[in-house]
């Protein structure tokens, strides 16, 4: 079973769901700034996906630097909080597998986890082809 933390206003949230079910499975999706985790669910996910929260807040587009989050004194346990109380600060789009836990940014990060492999050729929203017609991973120059 394959679960993603998604913002459907995300672009790179909605490559990665794409290619999820371009893998032939149907995620469980929560809509994670309606449908925050829990302090715990996401403490999890962190260290499953072998981050510091430090790693996991984002900063782009949401109050950070407005609640002083750029302090490095602030502990673990303070910028949860901060997370939980504006879910915008939880960098997206988490995605949670039996084969492990991955943030995916670059979205193609999803590619490492998925139970299946992709079923055809996938292009991103800005066009870079990610996986060819044979259902192969591209490198690309990017």
């Amino acid at each position: 079973m394959t679960t993603i933390y998604h913002n459907p206003a995300c672009g790179t949230s909605r490559n990665t769901l794409a290619m999820i079910r371009n893998s032939g499975e149907e995620p469980t999706i929560i809509e994670y700034l309606q449908h925050p985790p829990s302090r715990e669910q996401l403490a999890q996910m962190i260290r499953d996906a072998g981050l510091t929260v430090r790693d996991a807040i984002r900063q782009k587009a949401t109050p950070y630097a407005e609640l002083g989050l750029d302090d490095a004194a602030l502990s673990d346990d303070q910028l949860l909080d901060a997370m939980l109380t504006h879910p915008i600060l939880i960098n997206r789009p988490f995605v949670v597998t039996s084969r492990g836990t991955r943030l995916c940014r670059p979205s193609e990060l999803v590619l490492e986890i998925l139970e299946n492999p992709q079923q055809g050729g996938f292009t991103k929203e800005d066009g870079e082809v990610v996986v060819n017609a044979e259902g192969h991973r591209v490198n690309s120059a990017r």
